[in-house]
């Protein structure tokens, strides 16, 4: 029995440790959120978002160190006179990066992580979180003061740093954040590429001299001439030509020397299988940014590819042809979008409503009727514009069209022309609008909703559109805005003399009497309905006492036959 109670208070001290700390760790990982509400509590700890710029930029730091050792650390190894001649500039160098590398290891400790979104601050969970991480133990093996090495082998072998390689993963963090920072990702892959296939190159440079030196310099036509050659005496001729040798290599082009010795087919066999490997992964990266950039260009512009098959399948006119050729061109050339809508659609909606907001709001906010509107509105009725991109003489629209639509003009200009298309009566540019007052529905409006001018493009005209369907499913969630927005279009229409004000005063009172009607039609709709279910209500009353009197019928008929049957047996 005392065992078990032994066991027992054993068992929920445990747990009282385990609850104390999960209560420290929430109440860490809460911190952030503390402090954000409360700034007088917060401490003065600096700490490294890793989304954060301060993060980017110490990358970028890192690629420095990095990049020394992986390219100068082999090459000292194998031309010893380049050790030989800066050995102190080296030294410098090395430890120079070094300590670049330490201070690399206490960002670590400095750099918070998320958990569930939240950006965790408390040093100790950072600590802890990193000590037990496998990127830890790697920039642990590349501190190792593999230096002591030299009072053995000698100052003169930079081969016992090679450690320091192993904080390659910090390279590749930094090019995976430039990639998704630059406006040109493709480009950087492709520079990226190149520059891996320069230290390859030079990798394969270095251990080609290495090896011409243990094999003997000039030897036989494969190796590395003889240094003692004035040709070749030079440390800069000497890489050069180890370079360009290891290129043709690499590259499969070129004559090259027949190998002699069997460290030199072993060398030449390595080589080949690295150029094969080589060649493929240049092919596949090549053939990835081509078809990246050919997806982004279908994101952005139509297939014109389709276009093309299309006109040529049903025979188009070459003036037709003419002018399709002309408007894509004018779209890759100067780079416009017509599909923006489909690209932010990858985005959240307040993302997609920032961006969209950032870019046409104050192009939206100069329409007169819009100005003074509540910015929610405005936010809303900029995802809704479609850009638009007229040729050179096409007509937006024409004296008597249907309006479903108002143009807000963004670049280019625009003529308001005579019926003959040439007689030019006002030219509308950058910042003009037209057809707004078609898409509000306005009482007593002469003009209706037909366009009353025709709107020809001079050149190449950049438009929003904002269609009457998008602008009156925005306003039903606005009504006061809508209210605004009819009072502006009448003083418009009153300027243009086009507003028949007894015609909106027959409108406004029919309207009234409409909404009279409906009001009193709901109320006596309001009226049967509340009677039908007071008569369903009764019916089922009425159902239920029904049901009960049966019943007790029944009940009575069955006991008066039990009473018929019992008297009979009493008789006899």
């Amino acid at each position: 029995m005392n065992t078990l109670t032994q066991m027992m208070s054993q068992r929920g001290e445990r747990m009282k440790q385990e609850t104390k700390m999960e209560k420290e760790e929430i109440k860490a990982w809460t911190q952030p959120i503390e402090n954000a509400a409360n700034p007088s509590t917060q401490k003065r700890t600096f700490i490294l978002d890793p989304s954060g710029s301060w993060y980017y930029c110490w990358l970028n730091v890192m690629v420095i160190p990095v990049t020394y050792n992986w390219v100068i650390i082999i090459c000292r190894s194998c031309f010893t006179e380049m050790q030989n001649q800066y050995l102190a500039v080296w030294l410098s160098l090395d430890y120079l990066c070094d300590i670049l590398y330490i201070l690399d290891i206490i960002a670590n400790f400095h750099t918070g992580f998320l958990k569930e979104g939240i950006l965790v601050t408390d040093r100790k969970m950072i600590g802890k979180r990193y000590m037990f991480s496998s990127k830890f133990r790697w920039d642990l093996l590349s501190m190792l003061p593999t230096d002591f090495l030299y009072f053995k082998l000698g100052i003169h072998t930079p081969a016992v740093r090679i450690n320091r390689f192993l904080r390659f993963h910090r390279l590749f963090e930094a090019f995976d954040r430039t990639e998704t920072r630059i406006p040109y990702p493709n480009a950087f892959r492709i520079c990226k590429l190149v520059a891996y296939m320069f230290v390859v190159i030079h990798w394969n440079s270095c251990v080609y001299f290495a090896l011409s030196n243990f094999i003997g310099f000039g030897k036989d036509e494969w190796v590395h001439p003889n240094t003692s050659d004035p040709d070749f005496g030079r440390l800069g001729r000497q890489y050069l030509y180890s370079f360009y040798f290891s290129t043709l290599i690499l590259t499969t082009v070129g004559d090259i020397p027949k190998p002699v010795q069997e460290e030199e087919w072993l060398f030449m066999v390595v080589d080949f299988l690295i150029a094969v490997l080589g060649f493929a992964t240049i092919l596949g990266s090549m053939s990835s940014v081509t078809s990246n950039i050919k997806s982004a260009d279908e994101a952005f512009y139509p297939n014109y590819d389709q276009v093309k098959l299309y006109m040529k399948t049903y025979k188009v006119n070459k003036s037709v042809k003419k002018k399709v050729i002309a408007w894509h061109q004018h779209l890759q050339i100067n780079k416009k979008l017509t599909k923006e809508n489909e690209i932010l659609q990858n985005l959240p909606e307040k993302l997609r409503v920032e961006v969209a907001v950032s870019v046409h709001l104050s192009t939206l906010s100069k329409v007169q009727i819009f100005q003074n509107c509540e910015k929610s509105l405005l936010e809303e009725l900029v995802l809704k514009l479609k850009p638009q991109v007229y040729s050179p003489g096409e007509y937006v629209c024409k004296k008597g069209d249907i309006g479903r639509e108002m143009y807000i003009i963004k670049e280019g200009k625009l003529a308001v022309v005579a019926d003959d298309g040439v007689t030019q009566f006002a030219v509308l540019g950058e910042g003009n609008y037209f057809g707004e007052i078609s898409i509000i529905n306005i009482r007593g409006n002469t003009a209706g909703n037909r366009r009353t001018a025709n709107i020809k493009s001079i050149g190449y005209s950049d438009l929003f559109c904002l269609s009457k369907e998008d602008l009156k499913e925005v306003l039903t969630e606005y009504p006061d805005a809508k209210a605004i927005l009819e009072q502006k279009g009448r003083e418009i229409l009153l300027k243009m003399n086009k507003l028949d004000e007894k015609l909106a005063d027959e409108l406004a009172a029919k309207e009234k009497e409409l909404e009279v009607k409906v009001r009193r039609l709901e109320k006596n709709l309001d009226f049967l309905q509340t009677k039908l279910a007071r008569l369903l209500a009764e019916l089922e009353s009425s159902a239920v006492k029904m049901n009960r009197r049966i019943k007790q019928i029944e009940w009575e008929i069955n006991l008066w036959e039990e009473q018929e049957t019992v008297e009979p047996e009493d008789a006899m």
